[in-house]
């Protein structure tokens, strides 16, 4: 710019460009800053994820849920409010690692074979979302740079590309425990809504065996018991064999 002349009709003269104002940022502002990074990392949420599970099992082996089978559901409850209180109750124990069979046969012994099984399905989607949306927030970024074992890939690969199917088969033949398989499924690139119809479906024929198990306790020679018996004991045995059959495809990969 040009400085204005004097009214004398002196020259104008040129004035030097103003220096860019610096920007000072407050070392509170960049302290919190790093802070905030540090808690988002990816080994922060992990052991986040995993002090809430550690959480989760010291309150289970301290309130012992297994004494709904003993003890009966608190009386103040009853009718579809309990079946529904049940299944949150179902839900949260399963992500503290809580076995599946144990929560189905209280199902089954306090809500009887029909709404037994519609509380017991309605808890298994539950955890299972519970399980799932923990593990992809907190730990999948960290988790995932680990998979370099031959059978963590080839599971890793086999979920990430059919989910639906390979979490079907998971639910329907038993073996792979209910939390291991939800948290494999967290790490691995599943989408969510695949993941829970599958839990859904695959969860329904055993499920319903347990909780009609749970159901005719008292009559252990009764024709639906000894029925259910064999729809729990035929597909672990079935699912023994396929196990044994894939072990030399996935060594393979």
């Amino acid at each position: 710019m040009l400085d204005a002349t004097t009214r004398s009709g002196g020259t104008a003269t040129a004035s030097p460009p103003s220096a860019p104002a610096e920007i000072v940022v407050p070392a509170s502002a960049s302290l919190a800053a790093r802070c905030t990074r540090a808690l988002l990392s990816p080994w922060s949420r992990l052991s986040l994820l995993l002090v809430l599970l550690a959480s989760a099992g010291a309150a289970v082996l301290l309130f012992e849920p297994q004494r709904l089978l003993t003890g009966g559901w608190p009386p103040a409850l009853g009718g579809a409010a309990a079946a529904v209180v049940f299944a949150v109750a179902y839900g949260l124990c399963t992500v503290a690692f809580v076995p599946r069979p144990l929560l189905n046969l209280a199902a089954g012994a306090l809500f009887g074979s029909q709404a037994g099984l519609a509380s017991a399905l309605a808890g298994t989607v539950l955890g299972a979302g519970l399980a799932f949306g923990l593990g992809r927030v907190l730990g999948q970024d960290a988790l995932r740079p680990l998979l370099r074992g031959r059978w963590l890939r080839a599971a890793d690969g086999q979920l990430s590309r059919h989910g639906f199917r390979s979490m079907l088969a998971v639910r329907l033949f038993p073996g792979v425990p209910f939390w291991a398989a939800n948290y494999c499924a967290a790490v691995s690139r599943m989408k969510y809504v695949p993941f829970l119809v599958a839990t859904a479906l695959g969860s329904v024929p055993n499920t319903a065996a347990y909780v009609v198990a749970g159901a005719r306790a008292s009559a252990p020679t009764s024709p639906a018991f000894l029925i259910a018996l064999a729809c729990i004991a035929l597909p672990a045995l079935a699912g023994v064999v396929v196990a044994w059959r894939k072990r030399h495809h996935l060594r393979g990969r």
